[in-house]
């Protein structure tokens, strides 16, 4: 079997930030010959499909200045230091939507953008939610609206670019064929 592991040689550290940090890696790669890989590293994050009572979805919609626009995404967030995701995607549900679950369950995980980044984000479910009346509050920096909508509704957001990110777009799918709603 061929090997295409690529092997480090050196790091060079570009950039500490608060959520991400970016290295230069040298590497030799499988044949022998050398090149360089600029990394991002992240800490990895949790999303969550909330779904109501009602079978609806329960998004957010904010602006996501990478991409300079709003666009509507299932709740998630960053992985604190030595948090269970578990427990990350608990903490978000409310921040995010205002409800706590009495059933959540972890999906699968999945590199986000493997060519450049090591970012893995571990997706769950959330059943039987209800309502919390005084929720954690989310990020002071963060500005979000809460909508709730059909999986037709979302597969509509996504046709129409509203819905536009990978992880939001993986969740209808997997929504729609493999809990068959």
């Amino acid at each position: 079997m061929k090997s295409y592991e690529e092997k480090t040689i050196a790091t060079n550290s570009i950039y500490e930030g608060k959520i991400i940090s970016l290295q230069v890696d040298d590497v030799e790669l499988p044949d022998g010959n050398h090149a360089k890989r600029e990394l991002v590293k992240h800490p990895g994050a949790v999303a969550l499909i909330p779904i109501t009572d009602e079978g609806k979805i329960i998004v957010v919609k904010q602006y996501r200045k990478a991409i300079e626009r709003a666009i509507v995404e299932i709740p998630a967030g960053r992985i604190e230091p030595n948090e269970d995701p578990k427990l990350t995607a608990i903490r978000e549900l409310e921040e995010e939507t205002g409800y706590g679950t009495h059933d959540i369950t972890y999906l699968q995980s999945f590199a986000t953008s493997p060519g450049f980044a090591d970012e893995i984000i571990h997706l769950y479910v959330a059943k039987d939610l209800y309502k919390i009346e005084d929720p954690a509050e989310g990020d002071e920096d963060e500005f979000i609206e809460r909508l709730e909508v059909s999986i037709e509704e979302a597969e509509k957001m996504v046709a129409t670019g509203e819905i536009y990110d990978a992880k939001t777009a993986f969740a209808i799918l997997y929504v729609k064929h493999q809990l068959n709603m």
